[in-house]
């Protein structure tokens, strides 16, 4: 009898948890392929209300081409800021590649100029990470630089993240970078 109840719990209780849990991981995660990142992120950042962090190894802001995926996602942090969002970006710097140094100083400067904080890593470290948190709610990260051909051309791989635990580590580690991160070079 007890082993019937024990299997009955199984089946009718436990079972249904495992999927249940399992399907609710699965809706705080979720894959972002080649040029599905330019929509979500675009879209998240406009609806954005607190706060927006990004780290980038490389960030493109084209004059010629104001269109330009990139520079649509600046302008849009610059509005975000202006709208009252708290807007944090750290980029790159290099002793060893002056075309994405010069690349990130021009986005950087493009950002500064419309009142967005920009800091810039250590020369002497590469920080190669791609990370978007916004509103400490949820995270974007993997292979994509915000330049014009990985947003509209590149093979690309990302994840978005719900996941409050997660979430609060990825923040936790932009916040380590910014307090070792300078606003000038």
């Amino acid at each position: 009898m007890r082993r019937d109840f024990l299997r009955i719990l199984f089946i009718y209780i436990f079972i249904p948890l495992f999927f249940l849990s399992t399907a609710s991981f699965a809706q705080k995660i979720q894959v972002i392929q080649d040029q599905d990142y330019f929509p979500l992120v675009n879209k998240l950042i406009k609806e954005a209300k607190s706060s927006i962090r990004v780290i980038a190894f490389e960030m493109g802001y084209y004059p010629q081409y104001p269109l330009s995926p990139s520079n649509v996602l600046i302008q849009n942090l610059i509005n975000a800021e202006k709208t009252g969002v708290d807007v944090k970006v750290i980029l790159e710097v290099s002793n060893w590649n002056d075309r994405i140094t010069k690349k990130n100083k021009f986005a950087g400067k493009i950002l500064s100029e419309g009142g967005v904080e920009v800091r810039y890593d250590s020369p002497l470290v590469t920080t190669h990470a791609k990370l978007v948190i916004i509103d400490s709610s949820f995270a974007i990260l993997g292979s994509t630089n915000w330049t014009y051909y990985s947003l509209t051309q590149n093979k690309e791989l990302s994840l978005f993240v719900e996941l409050p635990s997660v979430v609060s580590e990825l923040e936790d580690y932009f916040n380590r970078l910014w307090e070792e991160s300078t606003s000038s070079y």
